[in-house]
């Protein structure tokens, strides 16, 4: 009996992988692909910083390759298990400038069994935007940027269609090498890669400025890395040049890569991370970039998503709710009402108050989406639990920012207000966030008996932090219990600073 229940529940799809042989890190990446959905089940990663092992006559050394294939013997085993047509191998700009490229290819393609295209500078760009595009649910016009070991790619696109790309031979290994010699981190050295990273850049600026992008988004290690340090140091927010600057003031005062210790920098990351932060700091005045979010996938991802053309059309967002509404066993008609009124609310709060510097309906349509996350665990502390959840798996489609926001949100949907919840996001984007949580919190309130007919046309009225409800006439009073907790939420945001108004 037991046996027949496990073969019903044996989930069926296919594998696909992806490799990636940057200039400084070799990849791979291998999803299972079932009913449209794509789950990442394993990656592998490799320092074998190839670009190193380049001479001055673009050859590259005999060490450098071998590390190189040593590597690949590791792919090699996890590919025997998946099908040759289901796999896509790629090399990127050391293998495009290295003048014995020929001999590393050729012992590549039979260690892996499978064909290994160097792809352009021009293709990659395409591939690292379809990967970012399809990851990161970016809409309109984006500005996408990778910091490679040997080149940096700049793709504008909108959508899912990339229009401008851009390959540029600067990477964070070919510049540590040349401008942070021996490891040594000077205001000079920041200089003179900044210097060189602008004249590369310059026969591109112009063509880019005449865009008009809605974002950026970084899809490489070193706004990663970044992010992970601002996170680490208790800062919820997208890469912003001043940032940037602090960084490159701690690099300069530590003036050795063995020294450099700076609060959540890896190990790993150390010793490219001066010259990958000057390329960054560069692009951010070059382009006139004012934030930068982490992308959700890049060069990868784009190859994956390539070989599955059926997908290419689906909605990202849309498609990670789905799965953690099936995952945790929300409520999917519950959860859809409380979007709905927390949208209409949002829309009338926004129309008020010109403070909507967050995509509002991605993150707050999000969080009331998931707001019962928690309570596949138990009741009592479900918003806590949902956004313990929340910390802890994948929301492909959403940046890092909103991902944090929408954590946040669920984690104080209910109960006692934080007044502090916000405080290690940006100025810029703290009052949109409370303001989100007022409107979950009241839709939560008003959605209470789960039924569209239970739930009036409300009008929202603002006047700074104060706000007002006007309910139909008589409304509040044929519903007792919604009274109640109204008159309850009132006193919590009361106690958390804002006045709350019910007629």
């Amino acid at each position: 009996m037991q046996a027949e229940i496990f073969q019903e529940t044996i989930v069926n799809g296919e594998y696909y992988a992806a490799i990636d042989l940057g200039s400084n890190s070799f990849h791979m990446v291998v999803v299972h692909v079932v009913n449209g959905s794509v789950q990442i089940v394993g990656k592998i990663k490799q320092k074998v910083r190839l670009a190193a092992g380049l001479d001055n006559n673009m050859k590259l050394s005999s060490e450098s390759m071998e590390r190189g294939w040593k590597c690949l013997e590791s792919f090699a085993e996890r590919l025997e298990d998946i099908p040759a047509s289901n796999v896509k191998a790629v090399a990127t700009a050391t293998l495009r400038l290295a003048s014995n490229a020929h001999d590393f290819v050729k012992r590549a393609e039979e260690i892996l069994g499978l064909r290994l295209d160097v792809i352009s500078g021009e293709e990659e760009a395409r591939q690292i935007y379809l990967g970012v595009a399809y990851t990161s649910a970016n809409q309109g016009n984006s500005l996408v940027v990778d910091i490679g070991g040997a080149s940096t790619e700049i793709i504008l696109g909108n959508d899912l269609q990339p229009i401008h790309c851009v390959s540029t031979d600067m990477g964070c290994v070919t510049f540590m090498e040349r401008y942070f010699k021996g490891g040594e981190i000077t205001k000079e050295a920041f200089e003179q890669a900044q210097a060189a990273a602008t004249v590369l850049l310059g026969k591109w600026v112009d063509s880019f400025l005449c865009f008009d992008w809605q974002n950026c988004l970084g899809a490489s290690g070193t706004p990663q890395a970044i992010v992970e340090i601002l996170v680490k140091q208790g800062i919820s927010d997208a890469i912003r040049l001043p940032y940037l600057y602090h960084l490159r003031q701690q690099c300069i005062d530590c003036a050795s890569v063995k020294t450099l210790n700076i609060e959540g920098l890896e190990e790993s990351r150390k010793a490219i991370f001066p010259s990958g932060l000057a390329i960054l700091i560069t692009l951010f005045e070059q382009l006139h970039i004012n934030t930068m979010n982490i992308a959700g996938g890049a060069l990868r991802e784009g190859l994956i998503y390539g070989m599955l053309d059926n997908l290419q059309d689906n909605d990202r967002r849309q498609q990670t709710l789905n799965q953690i509404v099936l995952r945790y066993h929300i409520d999917v008609h519950h959860a859809e009402l409380v979007k709905s009124l927390a949208l209409k609310l949002c829309h009338q709060l926004c129309a008020q108050q010109s403070i909507c510097h967050i995509d509002t309906e991605a993150v707050l349509g999000a969080a009331a989406v998931l707001h019962e996350t928690g309570l596949h665990i138990e009741y009592k502390k479900h918003h806590q639990h949902g956004a313990y959840i929340l910390n802890h798996i994948e929301l492909p489609g959403y940046t890092r920012l909103q991902r944090a926001a929408i954590r946040d949100l669920v984690s104080a949907h209910r109960m006692p207000i934080q007044a502090s919840i916000f405080n290690g996001y940006h100025s810029d984007i703290q009052p949109m966030l409370r303001g989100m949580l007022r409107i979950l919190r009241i839709a939560v309130v008003l959605c209470i008996r789960r039924q569209n007919k239970h739930i009036p046309t409300v009008e929202l009225l603002v006047e700074n932090d104060e706000w007002t409800l006007r309910f139909p006439e008589g409304w509040l009073n044929q519903h007792p219990l919604i009274k109640a907790e109204l008159a309850n939420e009132r006193w919590l945001q009361h106690k958390a600073g804002w006045t709350l108004n019910c007629h």
